[in-house]
């Protein structure tokens, strides 16, 4: 998205302004559907440039609170790089810094305890080929193990090694995550794991007999979605999505 001159840009590159108005955007959508855990959980960008800099919330705002200005900048290690007077929490970050490092295709990291997610993640099978959501997500998922709370550096490796070079990571008994090369990517990838997780719970309540989908289409399913999305990803359905948050919630961008 291109970003429109804001009095708040002043001081940003304008390609840090547009991340920074996206990732808001992003943060507003995640509690407009409902899979925002209150204050916690995260989701990060990479401004573009050599040094590793990173968006992230500041730590006890609601998701559909957050602004482009309020975010705030970290290092890889989850440091303050700006005046901000917002804190961050540090430890939130674990689990994105590894990602960001790991894949310079990561330029965004989204991580949610949306209320399916976990139902499912808690399931011994994982995500089943029930529904076409969930073949684009089987396509390129990966699982991880709990820990307990992701503070320990030690975990990083693993994570790593776990997600691999796919777009969607199953955290047993925690969560959904989503990396991509795009906050519009990132988010359409979450819309889609979110919607395969609640129909997986839906399915299974309702004590029947299901039909998986056969492994061949699984198989096929990221060549079809790119001509689906007409090569786009998530630039596709992005300026509807702000459409929309601008009729529901605006002032993401300020």
């Amino acid at each position: 998205m291109n970003a429109k001159p804001h009095a708040a840009s002043a001081g940003y590159s304008a390609q840090e302004w547009a991340l920074r108005v996206d990732l808001a955007a992003a943060y507003r959508l995640v509690a407009l559907f409902g899979w925002d855990d209150l204050v916690f959980t995260h989701l990060s960008a990479r401004i573009p440039g050599p040094e590793h800099h990173f968006l992230i919330n500041p730590y006890g705002h609601m998701f559909e609170e957050i602004t482009a200005s309020s975010l705030v900048k970290i290092d890889l290690h989850g440091n303050k790089l700006d005046d901000s007077p917002h804190p961050v929490n540090p430890a939130g970050f674990i689990i994105h810094s590894c990602v960001h490092a790991a894949r310079e295709d990561a330029q965004c990291v989204m991580h949610i305890h949306s209320i399916n997610g976990i139902a499912v993640s808690a399931q011994q099978q994982g995500l089943l080929p029930l529904s076409q959501q969930s073949t684009l997500v089987l396509s390129s998922l990966a699982y991880h193990d709990y820990e307990g709370l992701a503070l320990n550096e030690d975990e990083k490796p693993r994570l790593v090694r776990d997600l691999g070079d796919k777009t969607f990571l199953m955290l047993r008994n925690h969560g959904l995550l989503t990396a991509a090369r795009s906050v519009a990517d990132a988010f359409l990838a979450l819309y889609v794991f979110e919607a395969a997780c609640m129909i997986q719970v839906r399915a299974l309540a309702g004590d029947r007999a299901l039909t998986l989908v056969p492994q061949p289409i699984v198989d096929g399913m990221q060549a079809q979605a790119m001509q689906v999305t007409r090569g786009l990803g998530g630039a596709l359905v992005w300026p509807g999505l702000l459409r929309r948050l601008q009729r529901v919630n605006p002032g993401y961008d300020s």
